[in-house]
């Protein structure tokens, strides 16, 4: 029998959890293989459609299945790159510029069809052209009320009639707000340039930024130096 006098027995010791260890380990080794297995199998989809659509375009006796029983992956692939490298070397020239302008001029009397053509070739001019700029810097901006912030992209001065028309005394600028997961929609905002902070991460470190919805910060992977800790 126990006294008030008496000291309380010690609890027992905590039996450590059998399968902690083995837990945490799958949970690395699944952050490690995710990425490299999911970029693997991305990369094999994209060929595989490539080919898909490709392939059967091309005459069956050029395709390796003729000679070897099997279509091999990523063949259409190059034929892709191959036809495409041809197609702008013959684009280049006065002959392929004249064909160029007798397509368009016959697709500018399609009311449908040169709606659609002309959309799509003003977004391929604009991601591929190589004479396009691309986004300057990343920013931040007060979007949609002050005391919110959001990332940005600085796209370049506005000029013309937006300029001109607007309401502001000093520069404005275009600034692209991206959409997250997706960065690839978003809108087109103009801003006094008082009202734009630029950042010193890179469009790229901004880019991953929103696409993991706040998860991936610059410095994390070693490209810039890491933030301050309190």
């Amino acid at each position: 029998m126990n006294t008030p006098f008496d000291e309380e027995p010690a609890p027992p010791p905590r039996k450590p959890r059998r399968f902690a260890g083995l837990r945490a380990s799958f949970l690395t080794g699944i952050v490690v293989i995710a990425p490299v297995a999911l970029t693997v199998w991305l990369v094999w989809a994209v060929i595989g459609w490539i080919d898909g659509v490709v392939l059967p375009l091309v005459p069956y006796t050029f395709q390796p299945e003729k000679y070897i029983g099997i279509n091999l992956r990523g063949i259409g692939v190059i034929i892709f790159l191959i036809f495409t490298i041809f197609v702008g070397w013959i684009a280049k020239g006065l002959i392929g510029k004249s064909l160029i302008g007798f397509a368009e001029s016959l697709v500018e009397r399609m009311p449908v069809v040169r709606t659609i053509y002309s959309g799509v070739k003003q977004i391929a001019e604009t991601v591929f052209a190589q004479s396009e700029r691309s986004f300057e810097k990343a920013c931040l901006i007060q979007y949609p009320r002050k005391g919110i912030w959001a990332i940005g992209f600085i796209s370049t001065t506005a000029k013309g009639e937006i300029s001109a028309r607007a309401e502001t005394s000093g520069d404005l600028m275009s600034i692209f707000l991206p959409t997250t997961p997706n960065p690839t929609s978003g809108f087109l905002l103009f801003l006094p340039k008082e009202d734009v902070i630029e950042l010193d991460m890179t469009v790229e470190e901004a880019a991953k930024l929103v696409i993991s919805a706040g998860l991936v910060y610059p410095g994390q992977n070693g490209n810039t130096e890491d933030q301050d800790e309190d």
